[in-house]
């Protein structure tokens, strides 16, 4: 038997379109019942915010075959089948290795990743024409056990005091869960490594003043009940929930944009994708015109050079990277023995 499917008109910048959906009354949130097409209904709801935030770049796409309940997996390369409207380029990933990936540029584009069962929309830091360099410095902040959003909140004050200072403009959001993301629109002048430093010169700054309150230890068990500013976020490759995503979480909450006034009283928890769209359409989107201002990382690399002079060097990468120059080891603190590692991190 053939499964259900309908078809929705969705307008774009050549006209409607035409996309289907199939198997648009499966439920994908069983706590909430909500289906595929209320999911396909949202993303046409928010595309605008959403692809201002989110479009025109690299995207991975993180798709439910059943539903947030059953398994997952990333698709980043268009699939066979894949529509003329939805584009792709072609990007390096930190193996040296080139393959096409999506690029989203249309509401359309959207839905057809809501029909290939995507709930959760991964966007580089890059754009399309220029994918080796960021246009976005992003700070993960990540409450560790025994902390939550709301010791995350007077973090993201303090840190958007420091990148003030570097001369650069914070935005922030929830992650959908129970971090914080802050957002500085640059320019598109140093590529992902360099970046990657400015994060981390930012981290330390802001560690400095909250030390009781702030770690950039990435080993677990030196964190503590801290914050955590998960700086290899700004990898290239790697990517958090995009603003207006929704999150693969019972409460189907959604990755939000919010003014830096009301960050002390939200409830990362309210904004959903059955209460965001209203919400948009009452307050408007707290991130238009993100990229209009772009401001440059040279203070922070002069941090970065400050902290290399006196002593603090590389920190570590994700597991599935190259040995990268400088870096220490990768081995849990309490399981190194010394006596294997050489000076510069390398085992014996």
């Amino acid at each position: 038997m053939a499964s259900e499917r309908i078809t929705l008109t969705v307008p774009g910048p050549d006209g409607d379109r035409e996309v289907g959906l199939s198997n648009p009354n499966r439920v994908l949130w069983p706590q909430l019942g909500i289906t595929k097409h209320e999911l396909a209904e949202y993303a046409i709801a928010v595309s605008e915010p959403f692809l201002e935030a989110n479009g025109n770049r690299p995207v991975s796409l993180e798709r439910f075959p059943d539903s947030i309940d059953g398994d997952s997996f990333f698709s980043k390369n268009p699939p066979k089948g894949t529509p003329a409207f939805v584009e792709a380029v072609t990007v390096t990933y930190n193996s040296g290795r080139r393959h096409p990936q999506l690029v989203l540029t249309e509401t359309a584009a959207i839905v057809w990743a809501v029909q290939m069962n995507t709930i959760v929309f991964h966007p580089w830091a890059s754009l399309a024409g220029q994918t080796d360099n960021p246009v976005e410095l992003r700070i993960d902040l990540d409450p560790q056990p025994g902390t939550g959003f709301a010791d995350a909140v007077p973090a993201a004050h303090a840190l958007r005091e420091v990148l003030g200072e570097a001369g650069l403009e914070a935005w922030v959001k929830t992650s959908g869960n129970r971090g914080i993301h802050v957002f500085c629109p640059i320019e598109p002048t140093h590529e992902f490594l360099e970046v990657r430093h400015a994060v981390i010169a930012a981290a330390r700054e802001l560690e400095r003043r909250m030390p009781e309150k702030v770690t950039t230890n990435w080993w677990k068990e030196e964190r503590g009940e801290r914050i955590f500013v998960d700086f290899n976020q700004a990898n290239r490759d790697r990517t958090m929930a995009g603003a207006y995503s929704p999150r693969a979480l019972p409460t189907a909450t959604v990755a939000t944009p919010v003014t830096w006034d009301e960050l002390n009283g939200v409830d990362p928890s309210a904004f959903t994708i059955r209460s965001v769209p209203q919400r948009l359409a009452d307050s408007g989107n707290p991130w238009s015109g993100l990229l209009d201002r772009p401001g440059r990382i040279d203070t922070l690399l002069e941090w970065w050079q400050r902290d290399l002079d006196a002593g603090l060097g590389e920190l570590p990468f994700p597991p599935d990277f190259p040995k990268m120059p400088g870096e220490p080891p990768r081995v849990q603190p309490s399981k190194k023995n010394a006596e294997n590692w050489t000076a510069d991190g390398r085992a014996r």
